[in-house]
């Protein structure tokens, strides 16, 4: 069909291994830009992104040509690489 018009949105929560509080607030809000990075990226739309030392919730608007596992596969993979490199 032409002129298709698809409007999703998903909340994922990730939280850290074992419920640790390891998510500091001196460095939460690179965290958060970087992740809208990674959901960018995959042609998707921070909506929200928020959280506490021990998860956080993002909310986009989804693109759906892009599986939904692979965009979780991403951000966690990503972003844990990056906290790595940071050593936080």
């Amino acid at each position: 069909m032409p002129n298709t018009y698809t409007q999703l949105y998903i909340q994922f929560v990730f939280a850290v291994r074992n419920r640790e509080s390891l998510i500091q607030r001196s460095w939460k809000d690179k965290l958060y830009k970087y992740i809208t990075g990674i959901v960018q990226n995959n042609k998707s739309k921070m909506l929200a992104i928020n959280g506490v030392s021990d998860h956080i919730h993002i909310f986009i608007g989804y693109k759906p040509s892009i599986p939904i596992p692979d965009l979780v596969k991403d951000i966690k993979v990503a972003s844990s690489l990056w906290i790595k490199e940071k050593s936080w």
